[in-house]
């Protein structure tokens, strides 16, 4: 493998030539959020795009880096703001991080034992996940919400345990306030 350079547009997130790119739809993800009544009533009229994954692959073996952009897009359903599936990574020993390039968030963070974390992402903000930690980001501004991440090649991804158990933490709208609480169906 020689080196090599892409172009990323800092607003859109999109990187050219980039070789991988997956979508995530409201339909692939509904049972990720808290109000059932209020994603049934989206989906019997439309299935929005909640975000997209534009990466530039390399070799999934350790010592390699993949990078990838997402475009988290805004919305809400109910009262709780999109957000990203979220995992663990597959290696669980590896780390990741990402930096906001526009748009407004957060990146909820959880280890197995229940810890967890709600960060606030802003443009230029440069989070770090350590090792044993599952992630998603909630987009919580008005505008795409576009971040560039870097973890392991060999990392892997685990969205089935998230699938099974959700995060501790929850962003939702209340009053027109962004407020953090405490997921009410969350068990460990």
């Amino acid at each position: 493998m020689d080196p090599f350079g892409r172009d990323i547009d800092l607003e859109s997130g999109i990187i050219e030539g980039a070789s991988e790119k997956w979508t995530r739809y409201l339909s692939d993800m509904k049972n990720m959020y808290q109000d059932q009544e209020a994603v049934e009533e989206i989906l019997d009229s439309e299935d929005p795009l909640l975000y997209e994954v534009y990466e530039i692959s390399v070799p999934k073996e350790s010592g390699q880096l993949l990078h990838c952009t997402t475009i988290l897009y805004p919305g809400k359903v109910g009262n709780e703001y999109y957000m990203t599936k979220g995992h663990y990574h597959e290696r669980k020993d590896t780390a990741e991080s990402y930096l906001c390039l526009s748009g407004r968030g957060y990146l909820l963070t959880q280890t197995e034992d229940g810890d967890s974390d709600a960060l606030r992402m802003v443009p230029g903000r440069l989070v770090y996940i350590p090792p044993y930690w599952a992630h998603r980001t909630v987009n919580t501004g008005d505008e795409p919400f576009v971040f560039f991440g870097v973890y392991p090649g060999d990392a892997g991804h685990d969205y089935g345990s998230i699938e099974e158990i959700g995060f501790p933490k929850m962003i939702l709208e209340e009053d027109g306030e962004t407020v953090v609480r405490k997921n009410p169906d969350y068990e460990v």
